[in-house]
């Protein structure tokens, strides 16, 4: 279990290090604007996941925890929302389609009473 948290801990490492230096670049020498480098590092690791997911049903071992959850859950963690929503998706649309809904609205949600907060 203790090497579970060492693969995370170093695929979130290099995926946060990967984040920024995306960002980095898109606002450099791209496009000037955070939204839209956000969204696209948020669409290429949807992207990735569902390669990973697409091309197998990946089992928890060392590369599953480096990949999908310590790189892609730190470079995106729409990743993780998009992950949990495809499996749950497998057993029960409706479940699924909630899931995704109640995820979307919660977030924003706390997040703006989060900024009353502190207001």
């Amino acid at each position: 279990m203790l090497t579970n948290f060492i693969f995370v801990g170093i695929g979130g490492a290099i995926g946060a290090i990967s984040r920024y230096g995306i960002n980095e670049l898109f606002d450099r020498y791209l496009i000037s604007s955070s939204t839209i480098s956000i969204l696209l590092i948020n669409i290429l690791g949807c992207f990735l996941i569902g390669l990973v997911l697409g091309s197998s049903i990946p089992t928890k071992d060392a590369s599953y925890y480096f990949f999908i959850i310590g790189f892609l859950g730190s470079f995106t963690t729409m990743s993780a929302v998009t992950h949990q929503t495809i499996l749950i998706v497998n057993t029960n649309l409706i479940y699924g389609v909630s899931y995704i809904m109640l995820t979307v609205l919660a977030t924003i949600v706390a997040t703006y009473l989060g900024t009353l907060i502190t207001k």
